[in-house]
């Protein structure tokens, strides 16, 4: 009788497990596993999409993983040094490092290092790109400002630093040329802005001139209209300015539903351009197919909602300004990425977070969530 009863407890109380059991215990440990379950992903991809051009330029296929790796594990150790300081204490030099980060692209323009026709690193022992590092920079100065209005339900208006900052960050990106980051910098900014809750009549001047902007930018440089064009249809300019829509198209229509296999897909052979880092996604659909894609586009979902529960969990508004600055980082340029790529918007050069290949990139994603 005593043992059945002990197998009855017993029993019970493996139901109970069974109903209690969840893979993680909190939104934020959630965040953490999904980052590393992305970013084991990504360094799969980055190494089957790089290792011939590795190969041939550098004499080590291994080249970009490694990079790759190494900078991952900066970036974590970053994220649990940060993760145990007082995020009130960062608001207190929000300033100085908006400051700092402008001061950085004011030296890219005179002393950054050019390649492929661009100028948007700096080599200072250690090569980086500060725009990157103004993203991070834009969510510590919108929500050291939009956080203790929420706290105290005072309005929020355009009219203020963090926009102006950001503004001046943009148009400074924009020079190097990169539009695609430059936009990503405002765009996170506004959308904090937004969501933090501005006032209708300047939603609707921020839209009006958001779209004379986009229009007069867009067409201002020969090789944006030409962008636009291409974007249009593709085909009709596939050996020149749509050459890239077009190979990513092809890599990802070659997949099929289970992939060609990893390392199989034949678009790094040159034929699709930055297949490690722009076109990484177009790489991992080819060789993994709509199931490899499709497990990154929920596990990037899934990071999006637990970024969600995070805000609406903090304890006031600093934090929950934080946390959702984090998330659209992360959910803007993956959705710019990923449109980019299937050819929905014209190409403007943006990683997909924790896929592509990019150290700069991957450290500030990282360090944007601890």
């Amino acid at each position: 009788m005593m043992l059945g009863a002990g197998e009855v407890k017993k029993g019970r109380g493996a139901v109970n497990m069974n109903r209690n059991f969840r893979l993680w215990v909190s939104p934020t440990e959630a965040v953490l596993y999904i980052t590393l379950i992305l970013f084991a992903i990504g360094a799969v991809n980055v190494f089957s999409a790089s290792f011939v051009l590795a190969g041939q330029l550098l004499n080590d296929s291994y080249f970009f993983l490694k990079r790759h790796i190494l900078t991952f594990i900066i970036g974590l150790i970053g994220l649990f040094i940060i993760a145990r300081i007082d995020y009130h204490a960062l608001k207190r030099h929000r300033s100085w490092f908006g400051l700092l980060t402008v001061i950085l692209l004011v030296a890219v323009e005179f002393s950054g290092v050019d390649a492929n026709g661009a100028r948007r690193w700096l080599n200072i022992g250690v090569k980086f790109q500060p725009s990157e590092v103004v993203k991070l920079a834009v969510i510590f100065l919108a929500a050291g400002y939009l956080g203790p209005r929420i706290d105290r339900g005072r309005p929020v208006t355009l009219f203020s630093a963090p926009f102006y900052i950001s503004l001046i960050a943009g148009y400074l990106v924009m020079k190097q040329p990169d539009m695609g980051t430059a936009t990503i910098i405002i765009g996170l900014c506004l959308v904090m802005y937004i969501l933090a809750g501005l006032p209708r009549d300047q939603l609707i001047l921020l839209f009006a001139g958001s779209a004379a902007l986009i229009s007069y930018y867009t067409y201002a440089a020969a090789y944006r209209a030409d962008r636009i064009s291409a974007w249009l249809n593709p085909w009709a300019y596939q050996q020149s300015t749509g050459y890239q829509t077009v190979q990513s198209l092809l890599a990802i229509g070659s997949g099929g539903f289970f992939g060609t296999g990893l390392g199989m897909g034949a678009s790094k052979f040159y034929y699709l351009p930055e297949p490690h880092t722009d076109f990484a996604f177009a790489v991992l659909c080819q060789e993994m197919g709509f199931i490899g894609g499709m497990v990154v586009l929920i596990l990037l979902a899934m990071f999006v909602c637990y970024g969600g529960q995070i805000a609406g969990r903090a304890a006031d508004g600093l934090g929950k300004m934080l946390a959702i600055g984090a998330t659209v980082l992360v959910a803007g340029q993956a959705v710019v990425n990923i449109a980019m790529v299937t050819g929905v918007i014209p190409v403007i050069g943006v990683p997909l977070p924790f896929i592509s290949f990019g150290g700069t990139s991957l450290v500030v994603n990282m360090r944007a969530w601890s």
